[in-house]
């Protein structure tokens, strides 16, 4: 079973997203690992599942929406982004199908389209 995201204290949220939006040439390592987990801990809230694998590479990874469960190997549908994409995607400064025709997220298989689940925050 995929490990169970935390969401932060919306207080250090804020904070990270406030100075994430003023960097946005050399982002924080510590914001960046903040918020990717922080909105990937909310996807899992809001879509539960195993059906699709949101990987935000080197930070983390979860399973989520509704759907046919995979136990081993590649997942049937998986969504793939840097740290900088997936909390423009979250925050809504940024649209999935933008994002997906910049090269900026690799999705594929059934589900991976994020957009019925975004923004986040």
């Amino acid at each position: 079973m995929a490990k169970q995201l935390v969401p932060a204290d919306q207080a250090a949220v804020d904070a990270a997203v406030a100075r994430w939006r003023g960097s946005r040439d050399a982002p924080d390592r510590a914001d960046l690992r903040l918020l990717t987990k922080h909105f990937l801990a909310l996807l899992q809230q809001r879509a539960p599942g195993n059906s699709v694998e949101v990987r935000v590479p080197p930070y983390a990874a979860v399973q989520v929406i509704p759907g046919v469960r995979h136990t081993r190997g590649t997942p049937p549908a998986v969504v793939e982004l840097n740290a900088e994409t997936w909390i423009a995607l979250a925050t809504g400064e940024l649209a999935f199908a933008e994002a997906e025709h910049d090269g900026r997220v690799r999705a594929s298989g059934e589900r991976a389209d994020l957009t019925p689940h975004l923004p986040l925050g």
